[in-house]
């Protein structure tokens, strides 16, 4: 019974062996492993490639955009280049301008308008005797109004008559000056200021000089591009080309004409081969 019965025990025993082998074999704990291991090194490389290759298509665009100019210019499509010069010329003036003029103050407004008449023709006969041509004296302005204490309560009339003169010979500047203020209480002296009177070929050394500037800022551009100098597509001037008017006072002579400039500045643009 005994014999028998450890008989059946082993057969028993070898027998649930041969049942559990196809159940561990069908397990999935080896088939999860080779996953949990792919997904732990799959992050690894990914940053590695990310951080690698980001920056080559933006560095690569660049190099792009810095040879399109010369493919545009092989294409028949020309670079163009656009720079400005500016060209000084000093200049000694040699005009003065003075304006001046006279006001009054009447009750009434007739007897303003011709006080202001003859204080004005006074004051001409001034500028003429200090030796400005009667040519070069030029009325600029002529005016009458009331004077209200309380509107529209009317206290006088004031009048008013400004003249413009050239003085074009400037030694007689400050006997010019001195005549004005030797009219009396009516005259005014507005300002002066001096002038070029020939300034055409100032002008013209100006806008050469300017021309010269601009082309000697294209070339040196161009080199440092290392492309060439092609021709003129477009030129303008641009900027006041009238001399510079000012008037220096001095202990010395009252007046003096000083130094003048005459400035101009021209845009050009070059095609660049």
């Amino acid at each position: 019974m005994t014999t028998f019965s450890a008989a059946l025990a082993a057969a028993a025993f070898v027998f649930a062996g041969a049942q559990a082998a196809p159940a561990l074999a069908a397990t999935p704990a080896p088939t999860l492993a080779a996953p949990v291991l792919a997904v732990s090194a799959a992050p690894t490389p990914a940053p590695a490639l990310t951080v690698s290759t980001a920056p080559a298509p933006a560095h690569a665009h660049l190099r792009d955009a810095a040879r399109s100019p010369s493919h545009r210019g092989r294409a028949g499509d020309p670079a163009e280049l656009s720079v400005s010069g500016r060209g000084v010329v000093q200049a000694t003036p040699d005009v003065m301008r003075l304006t001046a003029g006279v006001e009054v103050r009447r009750d009434r407004a007739g007897e303003a308008f011709a006080a202001a008449k003859a204080a004005a023709l006074k004051l001409n006969q001034a500028l003429l005797g200090a030796g400005v041509a009667e040519r070069d004296l030029r009325t600029n302005d002529l005016s009458l109004a009331a004077d209200y204490d309380k509107y529209p309560k009317v206290v006088g009339y004031r009048a008013a008559q400004g003249v413009e003169a050239l003085v074009r010979d400037l030694s007689r500047a400050d006997a010019v000056v001195q005549a004005v203020a030797g009219v009396g209480e009516e005259a005014r002296l507005n300002g002066i200021s001096f002038e070029v009177s020939k300034s055409a070929a100032l002008v013209k050394a100006a806008r050469a000089a300017a021309v010269r500037d601009a082309h000697d800022k294209a070339r040196h551009y161009a080199e440092l591009t290392g492309r060439g100098l092609g021709r003129v597509l477009k030129l303008e001037e641009e900027g006041d080309t009238s001399p510079s008017r000012f008037a220096m006072l001095t202990e010395k002579s009252g007046v003096n004409p000083g130094q003048g400039t005459v400035t101009l500045t021209v845009r050009v643009v070059y095609e660049l081969t």
